[in-house]
């Protein structure tokens, strides 16, 4: 019923807008008796009315209850609109019968609020102000009869852009049409300055944070059951929210983008405890009406999610994973491994890995620094397998492994000294690590990544780490079974596709990449409730993920102080952000 109450709203919003107005008919005669203003603030209502039932269609459908409420306040007003201006009985018919089944069905429209932010004001001042001029050219033409001369477009732009602000401009008409049209142009400009103020000046709803207390239950929950999921470690990302189960053993961590309620990864804890954490979240969902989404979870994880609420599952890709002891460079296929690390360590590169704890603090800053110069976007990219931020004193076991090398005699050093390239690894349980970014300096010899990796691997053992994540492949066993000797047409046609999409987002590249280490795949899911509901999960996904971005410009966030961003890493959309350091 909320879908259909929303498209009923678009529907009535479009024909209080562009529905022409009736010359001829019995309550045209009725009206006639009327002042002139009654007519005039009848067609600036018509206008305003349709464009706040076109604006409320979207929340209408997701039972948000500020929607209802709103439009169930316009909905008379623009019945009245439709007989005073428009003369027409139908159209007055049809809100009141919209609004009578909105009545009936009002206890399905329940779904709270949405966090929000300032931006949506700008937001809304552009688009609407753009809606507002472009409405306002239409009313200025619309009535062509009535035009004294034949004023050209820049003089209506002009009147258009006078009228939104109450003035009168340069445009003349004849019987009282400048009242019409003045009313109704004033009647967009309020509603612009309107709502602009009220998205501006609402308290506003923070984002979604992880609290202290909150981030010190999920860290006793990962040192009891870290080493489940090599994911984990990620949930301790400051920009997401969590919810708990009922035993507090489990919990679910989570971002809401564009209405999507997404999760990342397994729920962190005790397995047992998984459906509590699960049904919570769903819960969440259910009362704000989003969108419930999981992106990587793995094999058991997709299980319970799929069991305990209905929800269907798809195999997203595949983890590689090294298990240190099996790991060496030896054989025939590390041959490409080996040559490309012998000839950089000749080329005078020398590697240090080492905890996070382990280092001063002013080489802490200059790894940051480094990071953030090397990252080459604007935005920072990750979300559910990034931590976000480098040495942390929370994040003491972390694992750095850095590159470098001396200047040349007589050469100066760069700004970051001798520092190449920066890996670095979140803990794994206790015997694992998991990789989070990887960094290098565009001047140095290719193949810092590899490097690295392989050092990091090499001298693993001495950490206490007997198994590491490296990359996340998307789609790999559709790129691996669609090279092989007698795949069918679907098959290779399917990977084709994905090669060609590998210009713009890299996904054969980094499954190449991950293959050079001989790893073993695990695959990792997204869960969702609806086919339908994919191509939001995919976009809301890559908003998260730093690949689409709708924030401010950055000329409009001076003086905010940045946030702490995600740092690419395994991303389950596309994972340009750690091959274009490993190309």
């Amino acid at each position: 019923m909320p879908t259909a109450v929303g498209t009923a709203c678009t529907l009535i919003g479009l024909l209080n807008i562009v529905f022409p107005r009736l010359r001829y008919s019995k309550v045209h005669a009725l009206t006639d008796v009327l002042p002139g203003a009654v007519s005039s603030l009848a067609a600036a209502a018509s206008i305003v009315v349709g464009l706040l039932l076109l604006m409320l269609a979207h929340g209408l459908k997701r039972r948000k209850r500020r929607a209802w409420v709103a439009a169930v306040s316009l909905l008379p007003v623009g019945a009245a609109a439709q007989l005073l201006y428009r003369h027409s009985i139908c159209g007055a018919v049809l809100s009141l019968v919209l609004l009578g089944v909105m009545i009936r069905y009002r206890k399905e429209f329940a779904a709270l609020p949405d966090p929000r932010s300032r931006w949506m004001a700008l937001a809304n001042f552009v688009v609407l102000g753009a809606v507002s001029v472009g409405l306002g050219l239409l009313i200025v033409r619309s009535h062509p009869d009535d035009l004294v001369g034949r004023p050209s477009l820049g003089e209506q732009l002009e009147h258009v852009l006078w009228g939104l602000f109450g003035f009168e401009g340069p445009v003349g008409y004849r019987d009282g049409t400048d009242y019409t049209v003045g009313y109704s142009l004033g009647a967009l400009g309020l509603l612009t300055v309107a709502t602009t103020a009220y998205l501006a000046f609402r308290p506003e709803h923070p984002a979604a944070r992880l609290t202290p207390a909150d981030e010190e239950r999920l860290r006793a929950l990962l040192d009891a059951h870290g080493r489940r999921d090599s994911l984990g470690h990620f949930a301790l990302r400051r920009d997401k929210g969590v919810v708990f189960s009922p035993s507090g053993k489990a919990a679910v961590c989570y971002r809401v983008v564009s209405g999507v309620m997404l999760a990342s990864g397994d729920p962190v804890g005790d397995v047992e405890a998984w459906p509590g954490a699960i049904a919570r979240f769903m819960e969440e969902a259910r009362a704000h009406s989003w969108t419930p989404a999981v992106m990587g979870c793995s094999e058991t994880g997709g299980e319970v999610w799929t069991r305990e609420t209905g929800l269907d599952a798809l195999e997203l890709g595949d983890e590689a994973i090294v298990d240190v002891a099996d790991f060496t460079l030896s054989g025939r296929a590390m041959r490409n491994v080996r040559q490309m690390v012998k000839r950089i360590e000749r080329a005078g590169y020398e590697t240090r890995v080492r905890r996070a704890r382990d280092l001063g603090e002013e080489e802490l800053e200059t790894i940051r620094k480094a990071a953030a110069d090397w990252r080459g976007t604007d935005t920072e990219r990750g979300f559910s397998m990034a931590l976000g931020r480098i040495g942390d004193p929370a994040d003491g076991d972390a694992i750095i492994a850095t590159a470098h090398k001396a200047p040349e005699d007589g050469a100066e050093p760069g700004p970051y000294g001798d520092l190449k390239a920066v890996l670095h690894f979140v803990p794994w349980g206790r015997d694992g690590m998991s990789l989070d970014l990887m960094r290098r300096d565009r001047t140095a010899d290719p193949g810092m990544n590899e490097l690295l990796i392989v050092a990091s691997l090499q001298a693993a053992g001495e950490l206490g780490i007997t198994r590491a994540s490296l990359n996340f492949a998307m789609f790999r066993s559709a790129l691996a079974r669609g090279e092989k000797l007698g795949a069918g047409p679907v098959l290779r046609g399917w990977r084709g596709l994905l090669v060609f999409l590998s210009r713009w987002f890299q996904i054969e590249s980094l499954y190449k990449f991950n293959a050079k280490f001989q790893p073993r795949w695990e695959p990792r899911f997204v869960v969702f409730r609806h086919t339908r509901d994919l191509p939001r999960i995919g976009l809301a996904a890559m908003q998260a993920e730093g690949f689409v971005s709708l924030a401010l410009p950055r000329l409009l966030r001076r003086g905010r102080r940045p946030e702490p961003r995600p740092c690419a890493h395994q991303v389950p959309a596309a994972a340009p952000g750690r091959l274009e350091q490993a190309a």
